[in-house]
């Protein structure tokens, strides 16, 4: 059924107006009547194919398809050989490479000088980030195209065709027509196809969301560990809980474990929020972090979950500081700035006579000796000026640290004045 409603114009492509409607960036390529080389970057079942064939047919180019599952390098060289044949005689040539990104490197820089001789017009299609799978000189030589999932308007376009084609309704209810798009994830194929299943069925009852699930399968998230979704969706997970939102941390949460992430990978991460995002400002995050990471490792899922749930969202309604992270850093930098300074002879240690004799431990003051418990006492490096690293704004905890610092700092400047 995808194959037989495949649109036959760039009119009919469903959910990309952004790219091939009036004003697109596509549709001005097809206008002017000269297509330049691109890359479709977009999920499964978005139109990436069926919109490189109607290019070559709006501008009349000859439409030649290779994909890098299946094709190698003598496979190319038979493409652009004809292509060549093709241009002496003034006929130009798109060459439709699917899955563009399993070309090695290598491989890629093969394309390289047929596109800058105009032998071909490239149109490479991946599901993955360009940037991250393309090199950089065929990027620079291509216009990267984003296609969007299809949404709900667009699902229920490509159901409405298909019930046009077959000469009647889809037998469901319209709460399972609409499970029936959420089960398609945005996969105008993967939706036909399964339209096509119930097209062969021979109830004449509506089916209901729970009848619907019974003949369909589930379908897996998508989402790829090791590519491109993994890093976009602990982003969103900690950038929610910086953000204090719970409920899209939760969300997030959900998403990555269904997509089979590794739990101790996000109770990593999570520990990660507490020491960056939070840190005095609550410092009861970061046991509740560690807490949920035990808790998993010693339950397991299911019941863990729950733990890294319960970490996520205290995280997330925590007052947040990133002061002892800034000033961590800056420290880093101080310390790679000054290289080998020694400590003042007053805070080195002085087990030895000769030790004691240079001035080791001289004039040290025991804090604790003190009335304020606080010696006001300078112990930075001789030569090295007083920085201040960590300086908290006072949320939370902090609140209460500030006032101390403020406090410890108000005397060290008197003792620093007056050293008697």
């Amino acid at each position: 059924m995808a194959d037989r409603l495949r649109p036959r114009t760039l009119e009919e492509v469903e959910g990309q107006d952004h790219l091939q409607g009036a004003g697109g960036p596509i549709r001005r390529m097809v206008e002017a009547g000269r297509l330049g080389s691109m890359i479709l970057w977009g999920p499964p079942g978005t139109g990436k194919t069926t919109i490189a064939r109607l290019l070559a047919l709006a501008a009349g180019y000859q439409f030649q398809q290779n994909s890098a599952v299946v094709s190698g390098v003598a496979d190319l060289k038979k493409a652009f050989e004809a292509a060549r044949m093709r241009r002496a005689a003034g006929q130009s040539t798109l060459l439709f490479v699917d899955e563009i990104h399993r070309f090695n490197r290598a491989q890629q820089d093969g394309f390289l000088p047929f596109v800058e001789e105009g032998i071909v017009t490239l149109v490479g299609a991946t599901t993955e980030n360009p940037s991250c799978e393309l090199n950089g000189a065929l990027l620079s030589r291509s216009q990267v195209y984003v296609l969007k999932r299809l949404d709900d308007a667009a699902l229920d376009q490509l159901l409405i065709r298909a019930e046009a084609q077959e000469g009647g309704t889809l037998p469901l209810t319209p709460e399972a027509r609409q499970a029936l798009a959420a089960l398609a994830d945005g996969d105008g194929r993967y939706l036909l196809t399964m339209a096509e299943v119930l097209f062969d069925l021979t109830s004449t009852e509506p089916l209901d969301v729970q009848a619907l699930a019974g003949i369909l399968q589930k379908r897996a998230p998508a989402y790829d560990k090791s590519r491109e979704e993994h890093y976009n969706l602990i982003s969103a997970l900690h950038k929610s809980v910086r953000g204090s939102d719970p409920d899209a941390a939760l969300y997030w949460l959900a998403r990555m474990l269904n997509g089979g992430e590794d739990p101790l990978y996000l109770a990593r991460r999570i520990v990660r929020m507490a020491v960056e995002d939070i840190g005095e400002a609550d410092p009861l995050s970061l046991l509740v972090a560690n807490a949920a990471k035990d808790t998993y490792d010693f339950l397991g899922s299911p019941e863990g979950e729950l733990a890294l749930a319960q970490a996520v969202v205290h995280l997330a309604t925590a007052p947040k500081s990133v002061g002892v992270y800034e000033a961590f850093k800056a420290a880093k930098r101080a310390a790679a700035e000054t290289g080998s300074l020694m400590p003042p002879a007053h805070i080195r240690n002085a087990p030895t006579k000769l030790m004691k004799s240079l001035g080791y431990g001289k004039g040290y003051q025991y804090d604790p000796d003190t009335p304020e418990g606080f010696s006001g006492a300078d112990f930075f490096p001789d030569g090295m000026e007083r920085r201040v690293f960590y300086a908290p704004k006072g949320e939370g905890h902090e609140a209460k640290v500030k006032e101390r610092l403020d406090r410890w700092a108000a005397m060290r400047a008197k003792a620093q004045d007056d050293p008697a």
